[in-house]
């Protein structure tokens, strides 16, 4: 039933069983017991307000005393705690029951997400040896363009308009980066500036992609079952977009063998996709893209590779999370091509730091090289050149 005929029924049940116990509670008293039964019936029990709590980034549930949270990019204590072990692994099988997967001693582990989009990950004994913990990144609500980035500080509006002319001349961007610090939030600002009449195919672990446009067909992967079968993976899932008539792709995170797949559809006229790879600099990206092409096991020397990446890859595009908490656009570079073995870049934005006044704080500005992209010559056809 919907929650609010649910929280009518319960706050009638408490009201009766007050009245026939002889209880003298205040109706605050009354609407708070009301709201953890609520809660613990269809959300997720005492970490439900923080999912509401729009300052809140990350939840994370280390066994049954111990739950942190990250605002602001900094993590803090809160006075929020469970019953016990019980009561956190319950919460733990409600959460994976509802997406159809299960965690127990022969599955410890298990990746799901939330109904409103939030990416949870569960693990648990044997081998949470505190108790079960739970980590959630939440889905935020807020629709960030790369304009309000650019007003946030994220970026300079030279490096959103940039970004936006890349999208329009349908390049291939890479979007890197450390463990949160705002690979998905760039990938949905960049996605905003992709045409509506276009058919977009996107592939997650854990669905958790915002594209406002009318056509997208959404995919996720599935883990194995109980009997040790069933598992369809992101590169599974890869080879079966590429037969349903894509204009782009989005895959978020690349990190095993689907990155030779998705190189090839990069090369094959699937220009104007995305995708996220965990790296600390473009150049470490590029070095990914080998290894993981390399994990795919097709025997390619790595000059061919190197090549497969050349072509393929347009735009990497670096954002970290700084040490004050925020998360900056550190570098845009741009894919030239190959010369001789080497993979040839060139920087067009960077974030230069200055000395900061207190321990803890980053102080800088985004600066562009002065160089112009090659791609603002080759794809002029594609965008308005009166607004460079």
């Amino acid at each position: 039933m919907p929650r609010e005929q649910l929280q009518t029924q319960i706050d009638a049940l408490i009201r009766r069983i007050c009245d026939e116990q002889r209880l003298q509670l205040a109706s605050q008293e009354e609407q708070s017991i009301a709201r953890q039964m609520l809660d613990e019936m269809v959300g997720v029990g005492p970490i439900e307000p923080l999912l509401h709590d729009d300052s809140v980034n990350d939840i994370l549930v280390n066994g049954a005393g111990q739950i942190f949270v990250e605002r602001f990019g900094k993590l803090e204590l809160t006075p929020i705690t469970f019953i016990d072990e019980e009561h956190v692994f319950n919460t733990a099988q409600r959460i994976a029951t509802r997406v159809g997967r299960r965690i127990d001693e022969a599955n410890p582990m298990v990746d799901a997400r939330l109904p409103d989009g939030s990416r949870v990950n569960v693990i648990t004994h044997p081998l949470a040896l505190d108790g079960t913990t739970i980590s959630i990144r939440k889905f935020m609500r807020r629709d960030l363009s790369l304009e309000s980035l650019a007003g946030r500080g994220a970026m300079s509006m030279d490096m959103a308009l940039l970004l936006r002319r890349a999208m329009e001349a349908r390049l291939n961007v890479i979007v890197s980066g450390g463990t949160g610090a705002g690979k998905t939030t760039l990938l949905n600002a960049l996605s905003q500036r992709i045409s509506p009449d276009e058919r977009i195919v996107t592939i997650e672990d854990a669905a958790e992609l915002q594209l406002q446009q009318i056509h997208v067909v959404r995919l996720e992967t599935r883990p194995e079952s109980a009997e040790g079968s069933g598992r369809i993976d992101q590169r599974d899932l890869l080879k079966n977009a590429l037969r349903m008539r894509p204009d782009r792709i989005i895959l978020g995170e690349v990190r095993g063998g689907e990155c030779f797949d998705m190189l090839q559809a990069m090369n094959t006229g699937h220009d104007g996709s995305l995708c996220t790879v965990h790296a600390n600099t473009p150049r470490d990206a590029l070095s990914r893209l080998e290894n993981m092409v390399m994990m795919a096991n097709m025997q390619l020397p790595l000059a061919a590779i190197r090549r497969q990446i050349a072509s393929a890859v347009d735009l990497i595009v670096q954002i970290e999370r700084m040490r004050d908490g925020g998360r900056r656009l550190v570098s845009i570079v741009e894919v030239c091509g190959m010369e001789e073995e080497v993979i040839q870049t060139q920087e067009l934005f960077a974030f230069r730091t200055h000395p900061a006044a207190h321990a803890g704080q980053v102080l800088g500005e985004h600066q562009g090289s002065g160089l112009r992209p090659n791609f603002y010559t080759e794809k002029s056809h594609l965008f308005d050149q009166t607004s460079i």
